[in-house]
């Protein structure tokens, strides 16, 4: 009764399966009803978007359906929405047939090719061969962990000005670094790019909050050429994202180049982000991420090639450095616009320190200094109050912005107190009125079936994880409240406020029971990150 015929299910129609009697999958709808969940309070993500709900029967809020919000029958007998829903009319969503043609590596890369080819490096495609001067074979994988010296390149790379590249070729080149379009970011609150909980949901709710520029997750070069729908995921943008970037990781320039080329082929974005910052191990040690600050050749490769080829402006993120003491960030700001980069945004920690200590913003302000009239220079790191966004934008620092993340995820209202230039003290209720939106957009995003609420539970979840560490204004003796403060537990002001400050998961599960329902018989929660700084689930 669970293998039930998806056309059976869409249709509510024992008889709606085109296959008949020969389909592999069960028609007894009757048996399905019987163990499906009972249906959630509220109303269809689908009826309010007044489109048809793509889930039929699945639907955990089915008893609200219509007949017009039933899947229609196409002439072939298959039912619409077979493929993967857009969502709340949602962009760059993956195409099938897209996404089968870089299964079978049948994608050209022209633009790519010709700029690697310029610059004499190899060209090659993840794991694809190319022949080397002595007609042998020679590969390439990123995902293996391989070391700066194990791939040599064919000949030695010549470093080409995009400028100089663009006079050259003459009328048929793209447009120079000069002729790009720019993107103005100043003054700008902009939503740094968060893995895993950064997802569109939470950026539709921050846009809602009053940010201004918005990043999707970060994705991975390698995946996004392999086709693999999660990663291509990270990528949709909703259309209230009025002013959205991308960020991409690689380790190598063929496959960055490659994967903007796609990007700006296949997607609607304004700006690509390149992640020079990301310190987990396992990024790390593909050469991506930080790794790529202690290799500045191989960096500058990379950011020329890519910015040849790409009309959209490239950004980057990067931190101070890779090593405790040794930042380097400082010796190369003042060459990223002659590489093609029209903004860097540095986060004032090493890689060593990962998010432990104090950012160093006494640095930043040096990088800003040092950078040159058409760079713009944004600081990111422990802004958690509109105070700390003042001190940084004082106009003799010389920042254009700053980048909100963690403080973003602790309160996301953040964004309103800085443009209001006040301290919220936002009651329980109005958070739970944050938490039941960004439920009902990820309802839209992810499905209202069974398997989307769940999805929707474990990144609520994920953000409670930390949204748990935010103290009301109304608390405190001291304010504004600063990012790095752990705070002993405490009795708020009415119940569900003591409840949202509880570090417990079995509270916060208790939380998303309010909004989607019961969770399923043993369900247990481990946040991702710090996961065993945290009870769990089982342990009350």
């Amino acid at each position: 009764k669970l293998e039930v015929c998806n056309a059976v299910v869409r249709a509510g129609d024992p008889n709606a399966c085109p296959f008949g009697e020969n389909c592999r999958f069960s028609h007894d709808l009757e048996g399905y009803l019987a163990q499906k969940p009972e249906d959630l309070p509220g109303v269809c993500p689908s009826v309010n978007l007044n489109v048809p709900c793509p889930y039929g029967v699945r639907c955990r809020f089915y008893g609200t359906h219509t007949k017009q919000d039933l899947p229609k029958e196409n002439p072939e007998g298959a039912m619409d929405g077979d493929e993967e829903t857009s969502g709340a009319g949602e962009i760059n969503v993956l195409r099938k047939d897209f996404q089968k043609s870089l299964w079978k590596k049948l994608e050209s890369f022209p633009k790519a090719d010709g700029q690697l080819q310029a610059m004499g490096l190899k060209v090659s495609f993840f794991g694809a061969t190319t022949e080397g001067e002595n007609g042998g074979a020679e590969t390439h994988d990123e995902n293996n962990d391989v070391s700066d010296d194990a791939v040599p390149p064919l000949k030695k790379p010549k470093l080409v000005d995009p400028v100089d590249d663009a006079k050259e070729q003459g009328d048929d080149c793209k447009l120079n670094s000069r002729e790009k379009k720019k993107i103005d970011l100043k003054g700008k609150l902009y939503l740094a790019p968060l893995t895993t909980v950064g997802n569109l949901p939470f950026r539709r709710l921050c846009k809602k909050l009053g940010a201004d520029v918005t990043c999707g997750e970060m994705a991975m070069c390698t995946n996004l050429l392999q086709g693999h729908a999660s990663e291509w995921a990270l990528l949709r943008r909703h259309p209230v994202e009025d002013c959205f970037g991308v960020q991409i990781c690689g380790s190598y320039a063929d496959s960055l180049t490659k994967t903007v080329e796609l990007i700006e082929r296949e997607c609607t974005v304004d700006f690509i982000d390149i992640n020079l910052g990301c310190p987990i191990d396992i990024v790390v040690k593909k050469g991506a991420g930080s790794c790529l600050l202690t290799k500045p050749t191989r960096l500058e490769q990379i950011v020329r090639a890519t910015a040849s080829i790409v009309e959209k402006p490239l950004t980057l993120k990067m931190r101070t450095g890779y090593f405790e003491g040794k930042n380097c960030a400082h010796s190369m700001i003042s060459e990223l616009s002659n590489w093609g980069v029209s903004a860097v945004t540095v986060h004032g920690r090493t890689r060593q320190q990962r998010y432990s200590k104090l950012a160093d913003w006494v640095y930043i302000y040096d990088c800003a200094k040092r950078a040159p009239d058409d760079l713009q220079v944004l600081g990111n790191g422990d802004i958690f109050s509109y105070s700390d966004w003042n001190e940084h934008m004082l106009p003799d620092l010389n920042l254009s912005s700053c980048m909100l993340a963690r403080g973003a995820l602790i309160k996301p209202w953040l964004l309103t107190e800085i443009k209001e230039q006040r301290h919220w003290d936002i009651s329980s209720n109005e958070r739970l009125d944050l938490l039941r939106d960004y439920t009902q957009f990820g309802l839209e995003h992810w499905g209202s079936d069974s398997k989307g609420v769940e999805t929707t539970r474990k990144f609520l979840l994920e953000w409670l994880s930390y949204l748990h560490r935010y103290i009301p204004v109304g608390l405190l003796e001291v304010i504004p409240q600063r990012l790095n403060w752990r705070p002993p537990r405490y009795v708020g002001r009415n119940d569900l406020e003591t409840l949202m400050a509880s570090d417990s998961a079995a509270d916060w599960v208790r939380i998303s029971e309010m909004l989607l329902g019961p969770a399923p018989e043993g369900f247990v929660f481990t946040p991702k990150h710090k996961s065993s700084a945290y009870d769990k689930a089982e342990n009350g």
